[in-house]
């Protein structure tokens, strides 16, 4: 297993930093992801947890929000809803092909930077948060500002608890 957060601490990937939440427990990471510039996430500390399967890198891990997001893509228990993410394999929708989803080549970072991306273009056509995908796609200046702008204070105020 690899999950090299030595090098990751050596090469570090602008706006998240990321490590294990307990010493003992490698499948376990903690994340802290900054609010992309220029999007409305912009000024958010969001702290996340990975949780790895115990046959990574064959199988995805599992993202969740531990702080609060009014995001498309995230449910509203948190848990983050993007291909990468998604079983290998052909998608029985037939909505994502079999290369954007997981594949063993993804690593810490790549998910980071996904997410990252995710933040600062949702999709509204595949959502985990349908009132927040309707709301970004008929309010997006409006209601959805206002909630997003919520969350990022809230996370600035317990980012470091």
């Amino acid at each position: 297993m690899s999950f090299r957060t030595q090098e990751l601490n050596k090469n570090p990937v602008e706006g998240f930093s990321a490590g294990l939440i307990d010493d003992n427990d490698l499948y376990r990471w903690e994340v802290l992801i900054i609010g992309p510039p220029d999007t409305c996430y912009e000024g958010g500390v969001f702290k996340a947890h990975l949780t790895f399967p115990k046959d990574y890198p064959l199988r995805p891990p599992k993202m969740t929000f531990i702080t609060d997001i009014w995001h498309p893509n995230v449910d509203k228990n948190g848990d983050v809803c993007i291909s990468i993410l998604h079983e290998p394999g052909e998608d029985k929708y037939g909505y994502e092909k079999p290369e954007e989803r997981w594949l063993p080549i993804h690593t810490v970072e790549t998910i980071m930077i996904s997410v990252i991306s995710m933040l600062a273009d949702p999709n509204g056509d595949s959502p985990a948060n349908v009132d927040a995908a309707k709301e970004w796609r008929e309010d997006r200046h409006g209601e959805f500002k206002r909630k997003v702008a919520r969350c990022v204070r809230k996370s600035q105020e317990t980012a470091f608890e």
